[in-house]
């Protein structure tokens, strides 16, 4: 897997605490939020983590969903913001989107009748007005924490790095999965979703940070209890995530985090957005194993704590959530 990065500025410098030194000052901590689709709402609770013991990360990669959510976190948004968006827009804002998540239920030839209509089901930048809170920054200046968001070069196959310019754009790019999203084209370049380079990103940040915290929500394999043949939507989607557990577990064998957390959400496919609740549940676990590590491994160290208040949450206007809703669907630009 070849590393194109682009405008990554911070000065690289070894991660002291994998060499054995000692450290002379207070940590610094880097996070990284892999991909996975709905598998990735398990990084809401591994973010309240951070706010509960009073972690501000310094850096912050993110893959597809973990790009998503990891830009709401670096333009101030807390956790416990994060999550009652999420609920909210899930539960009732925008039923859409819950129509379309589960729609993964359908004959696929439904799904197929649409695709020979247009290049894609969703345009992604749309998606992502739809679905982000207001207040998130619109070009990567104006994060209060820096964000590498990762994606795929279609006609290269690298990886793509993005720091600087618009992050709606470079988040959309992040999630642009093949078949529901149309890459998107930046300077003459189609990018696509990151998780088919590098589903967690932790090495885009390696050497920013003193402790490298990695979110891996790839998700293994588990053996149902009805093992009736999968459906061709199903294969389509359980491909993908094949595809991004492997890359993980070989890049893995010559190189780890400090600080590793695979959350045991493999039961759940990509477009499972409307269980919520489920994937919590089943994500809980990792969230006390993140707690422990972290106080373990910062036994000794003291982190610098944030008291800046997060922004307000706000609602958007009926009639421009009906204009997004449309160019979503693609009947008007």
């Amino acid at each position: 897997m070849s590393d194109e990065t682009t405008d990554v500025s911070p000065t690289t410098r070894p991660n002291r605490l994998q060499d054995g030194g000692a450290l002379t000052r207070k940590p610094t901590i880097g996070l990284a939020l892999g991909g996975g689709g709905a598998r990735g709402l398990a990084h809401i609770l591994m973010l309240e983590v951070l706010d509960e013991m009073g972690i501000r990360p310094t850096v912050i990669a993110g893959t597809s969903i973990g790009a998503i959510f990891g830009a709401a976190y670096a333009s101030g948004y807390s956790a416990a913001q994060i999550r009652a968006h999420t609920e909210e827009l899930l539960r009732s804002r925008f039923e859409i989107l819950r129509q379309f998540f589960m729609a993964r239920q359908e004959p696929l030839g439904r799904v197929l009748n649409v695709l020979q209509l247009r290049s894609a089901l969703l345009n992604a930048e749309a998606l992502l007005d739809l679905v982000m809170p207001p207040r998130i920054a619109r070009d990567f200046t104006g994060f209060e924490i820096p964000l590498r968001v990762v994606a795929a070069d279609f006609y290269t196959q690298d990886q793509v790095v993005l720091t600087t310019g618009s992050t709606h754009r470079a988040i959309a790019a992040s999630m642009a999965l093949p078949a529901l999203f149309a890459p998107v084209i930046s300077e003459e370049v189609a990018l696509m979703d990151g998780g088919l380079v590098n589903p967690l990103p932790f090495d885009v940040i390696s050497g920013q940070a003193d402790i490298i915290v990695a979110i891996n929500v790839s998700g293994a394999g588990r053996l149902p209890e009805d093992r009736t043949p999968p459906k061709a939507i199903e294969s389509l989607f359980a491909s993908l995530q094949i595809l991004q557990h492997t890359i993980v577990r070989e890049k893995l064998l010559s190189r780890k985090p400090d600080v590793l957390i695979d959350v045991d959400v493999g039961a759940f496919h990509v477009l499972d957005f409307h269980k919520l609740a489920k994937v919590l549940k089943a994500a809980s676990p990792a969230k006390q194993e993140l707690r422990f590590k972290l106080e373990r491994i910062l036994s000794a160290e003291t982190l610098e704590t944030d008291d800046t208040p997060p922004p307000e949450l706000e609602e958007p206007e009926p009639s421009k959530r009906a204009r997004l809703a449309q160019r979503l669907l693609g009947q008007s630009r």
